[in-house]
């Protein structure tokens, strides 16, 4: 990264695969809050899925690519996915911060999906001290969450990656599910079929 230090958001995942709903909630809460880029990190394996639909990581990492193309305010960032084994987010926040780029402490965007699960990751106390969480609306309302955090006020958008996947293993459409050149490459290469 060139430039001054930015206030950067760290939207991590399986992003499997990425869709409207991931793009427009990190376009949301991106500019509600002021930060300066989304850095979107898929997970290399996370400790909480079992991966069987999982086309690979360069796949996943290549769809995440193709979505983000066109929006200056996001960054792909293969960290995890070079880091492999289970991906730990503790261990990407310490990495971004002392790369010395990122001003301040860096912000994590959990889905409200994820609350429940969060005393459970690696270092959970620690890491809800080092990034500020930004609790985010996937489905209804919010549930409240046992550690500190913002709660973003996006708009939700109801679609998620498990039903893009069986819509195309039962041979459904996903056009407008996700962005165009991300069909054209799951189409291309016959991924989730």
């Amino acid at each position: 990264m060139t430039g001054g230090p930015l206030r950067v958001l760290v939207f991590g995942g399986s992003f499997n695969p990425v869709h409207w709903g991931h793009l427009a909630l990190a376009e949301s809460v991106r500019e509600e809050w002021g930060y300066d880029l989304v850095l979107l990190v898929p997970a290399s394996r996370s400790p909480f899925k079992d991966g069987r639909a999982d086309p690979g990581p360069q796949e996943r990492l290549e769809m995440l690519r193709l979505a983000c193309a066109d929006n200056p305010g996001f960054s792909v960032d293969d960290r995890e996915l070079l880091r492999g084994g289970t991906s730990f987010t503790i261990d990407t926040i310490r990495e971004l911060v002392k790369e010395g780029w990122v001003a301040g402490r860096p912000g994590l965007l959990l889905g409200d999906d994820l609350v429940d699960d969060f005393p459970k990751w690696r270092e959970c106390e620690a890491l809800a001290c080092e990034a500020q969480i930004i609790v985010a609306r996937r489905s209804g309302p919010l549930v409240e969450a046992a550690f500190p955090c913002k709660v973003s006020a996006n708009r939700v958008i109801p679609v998620s990656s498990s039903e893009i996947r069986e819509r195309i293993k039962s041979g459904r459409s996903i056009r407008y599910l996700v962005p165009e050149a991300v069909r054209l490459h799951i189409a291309a290469r016959g991924l989730y079929a």
